[in-house]
């Protein structure tokens, strides 16, 4: 791809831009040629426009960076938006401690993009807790199930690299490394799935090379993750939630595939009315789900995450957030 082409010419808005995720998600769109149309908003005007002023530092050939704190400007015309316009977990948090608040944000940005970009294709919300403030989202902005995805690969990642740092092995060499479920504390680590160096990885679980017990610290690893990162750092990860999610929204906008599990609305015969992470495939189609396979542990596993995104969304229902489950349809007549 030359300097000069791009996906597409259709607009991109970064929602929170001013922050550490959505400025890093602008520069990593316009170093992948996503699109020359790439829309900054955020409230806080004086850090919006110092993240465009860098972009524009950057020399970009060909992009057009506009930044704005008004929402029907950052709206109007969108067909794509990512989202990081949610309070940051700090030390200490768990993603459920933000429900409250990055819900009702979460049911703002969904009646936005109702009111001034009801044609936008395709949604991308990072926030936590993204399970529910994906699912909030969907619901408030009328989006087809398809259209709206969280950021829950992130974790599936995170599986991977743990895994390649175990063996010292590029973590290219571990592959198909897949957890389900819920973002956060209750979600579902499948092993079943996984090949190190084309090995399955429930043939190297209980060996010498990873024992159960380290087994088991790896998925304790890849729960604690984002903690983690915080505990490092001093803040909430940015650098991998804004690349992964780039790579997302590419895909939407029919550049490669992205085939990680992505947080997506389920209503099947056995998991009803919630955002989760599912096998799935990102195109410029939309979401595709796929029947997750696994022992009957790790579905067991997943079940329990369920159960407890139930709960979660139960929560947001009682603090008036969302209607009733029975009531969506009159909000999004695509539920």
């Amino acid at each position: 791809m030359s300097d000069m082409e791009f996906l597409t010419k259709d607009k991109l808005t970064i929602v929170g831009a001013a922050g550490m995720i959505g400025s890093n998600m602008a520069q990593t769109a316009a170093m992948m040629h996503l699109t020359q149309n790439i829309c900054l908003y955020d409230v806080y005007l004086p850090g919006l426009e110092g993240v465009a002023e860098e972009l524009r530092h950057c020399g970009f050939e060909g992009l057009n960076i506009t930044f704005t704190d008004s929402v029907e400007e950052a709206f109007s015309g969108a067909k794509y938006i990512v989202s990081s316009g949610g309070a940051p977990r700090k030390e200490g948090m768990t993603r459920e401690d933000l429900l409250k608040g990055n819900a009702s944000i979460a049911a703002e940005l969904g009646d936005n993009i109702k009111r001034y970009c009801p044609d936008c294709r395709h949604v991308v919300i990072i926030f936590n807790p993204a399970d529910i403030t994906g699912l909030v989202t969907l619901i408030h902005s009328g989006l087809k199930p398809t259209q709206v995805s969280t950021l829950a690969a992130l974790d599936s990642i995170r599986l991977q690299s743990e895994l390649a740092k175990h063996f010292g092995l590029l973590q290219s060499k571990v592959t198909n490394c897949r957890t389900y479920g819920g973002h956060g504390e209750q979600m579902a680590v499948f092993a079943s799935t996984a090949k190190v160096d084309g090995t399955p990885l429930t043939k190297l679980i209980g060996t010498d090379k990873l024992s159960e017990e380290s087994w088991q610290e790896i998925k304790q690893r890849v729960i604690k993750g984002g903690a983690n990162i915080i505990k490092l750092r001093g803040r909430s990860s940015f650098q991998s939630p804004s690349y992964v999610a780039i790579e997302m929204i590419a895909g939407a906008m029919g550049g490669e595939v992205f085939t990680k599990p992505v947080g997506c609305y389920v209503n099947n015969d056995r998991f009803q009315h919630v955002m989760m992470a599912m096998e799935t495939r990102l195109d410029k189609e939309g979401i595709h789900i796929a029947k997750v396979e696994g022992n009957e542990d790790e579905l067991a596993a997943l079940q329990k995450s369920y159960e407890h995104l139930i709960k979660m969304r139960d929560n947001v229902i009682e603090m008036g957030v969302i209607p009733p489950v029975a009531e969506w349809s009159k909000l999004n007549p695509n539920l």
